[in-house]
């Protein structure tokens, strides 16, 4: 008994194989008209599944990320920014870094780039199959804060100490109490011993940042630990904000 073409696409449905399905119909009209071979039709239905599946993957990695846009190199306002060294950028973009786990920080004052060259690397990494994601520093710190009431604070600390790329964003704007600087450091130090990299922009200098911990031993101990494997940029330059740059 002959299989319908429903029949198939039903089946194939079943199977989870969306993609096969939708397509499955004009391949099979192709097929006959090409006169292809049960194996050359068979590779092309599985590469194509194959295929689809990937994007899909990547394109619920990237919305995971929580990029705030969907910036890349090749839209990075670099002529509008000479406190960036365009060489040293697209070095960077061959994603040693986080091959090899080692940490960049953006130094500036707001608006000269930094979120923009941080998360342009970032997605760079994703669309080369790191795991990654941006947070704000604040709004990291408070998801593991208030793991603690419900007991997830070591399920979150895990998830992002697995990461290959995770991207620090806005250290310095907001201060934290002592609580959330200590799960900060927790979650540096198990980076650090993962050789994992971690992105972090912020508008301190380093010597600046036992203000916003609070508690300089500490602090002394993470800065010697992230810049141990470390790029450190940092941008003097014109706010890309300003409309006066645009015209």
């Amino acid at each position: 008994m002959a299989l319908r073409e429903e029949d198939l696409e039903q089946g194939l449905k079943e199977l989870k194989l969306t993609r096969m399905a939708e397509v499955v119909k004009e391949t099979l009209r192709v097929c006959q008209q090409e006169k292809w071979s049960y194996r050359r039709l068979l590779r092309h239905l599985i590469e194509d599944e194959q295929s689809f599946r990937k994007e899909g993957a990547l394109g619920r990695k990237i919305r995971g990320a929580c990029l705030p846009e969907n910036w890349t190199l090749e839209t990075y306002p670099f002529n509008l920014q000479p406190g960036v060294d365009r060489a040293q950028i697209n070095q960077l973009a061959e994603l040693d870094f986080a091959r090899q786990g080692k940490n960049l920080t953006f130094i500036g004052p707001t608006g000269v780039g930094k979120t923009g060259l941080g998360s342009s690397l970032l997605l760079k990494a994703l669309h080369n199959g790191f795991t990654g994601t941006r947070r704000k520093v604040q709004d990291l710190l408070d998801d593991l804060l208030r793991s603690i009431a419900d007991r997830r604070t070591k399920y979150l600390l895990n998830r992002f100490s697995r990461m290959d790329v995770l991207m620090c964003d806005e250290l310095g704007y907001l201060r934290l109490n002592e609580d959330q600087a200590n799960l900060f450091f927790t979650l540096m130090d198990n980076r650090h011993r993962a050789r994992k990299a971690t992105i972090i922009t912020t508008n301190m200098g380093y010597n600046e940042w036992g203000r916003f911990f609070k508690n300089a031993p500490m602090t002394d101990a993470l800065v010697s630990r992230f810049r141990q494997q470390c790029v450190t940029i940092v941008i003097n330059g014109p706010d890309l904000r300003d409309p006066a740059l645009a015209k």
